[in-house]
């Protein structure tokens, strides 16, 4: 957890940040974090305009940042760095891979789930979010019972081309058809 001096947290574990400023002071290495320990407060953040007795501010007030400075003191004179070596310094406070949630959580699941949903198909067992997550939204729902049993058709593409249901009985996708659908019958010579 990156902490600001006295406004607490300025990211958790986990929290996109944004390096804004990288400088260097004498020995020390500066990193201004989502904008630094700036409290946004502007001259102009002052004037107001009145009339008939009631008075507003012009500017809604300068955001206050939730930023912090991370000063790294080595204690010697500074030859010069390149990015990467000042990424290798602040690694074991940053992460500089970028991950998103959805990355993360597909690297939880079984390989076989993995796979189909890096080749964009679906399984029989996956959930929603793996389907979601394979496919991405379908172009229609289709709902229905049979015997008192609810399904759920998520049909992707369409004619002409491959048209792929999911077919969910629940949370859990129950059959995957794939058909090649043309744009109708053509009448032959009779």
């Amino acid at each position: 957890m990156l902490s600001q001096q006295n406004g607490g947290p300025a990211a958790r574990e986990g929290d996109q940040i944004k390096i804004t400023h990288v400088g260097f002071d004498g020995d020390k290495l500066l990193v201004e974090v989502n904008g630094g320990l700036k409290t946004g407060d502007k001259w102009y953040d002052h004037i107001q305009i009145g009339m008939g007795g009631m008075s507003q501010p012009v500017a809604g007030g300068g955001p206050v940042t939730l930023g912090t400075t991370i000063e790294v003191n080595f204690h010697k004179p500074l030859e010069n760095l390149n990015s990467d070596q000042i990424k290798k310094i602040l690694a074991p406070l940053m992460d500089f891979d970028k991950h998103t949630v959805t990355k993360v959580y597909s690297e939880t699941l079984p390989p076989e789930v993995q796979k189909a949903i890096n080749e964009k198909r679906a399984l029989e067992g996956m959930s929603r979010d793996e389907v979601l997550m394979a496919m991405g939204h379908p172009l229609r729902k289709y709902r229905e019972s049979k015997d008192g049993v609810d399904f759920e058709d998520w049909i992707y593409g369409e004619a002409p081309g491959k048209v792929t249901f999911v077919t969910f009985n629940g949370s859990k996708v129950a059959k995957v058809k794939e058909t090649y659908a043309g744009l109708g019958i053509q009448a032959g010579p009779q």
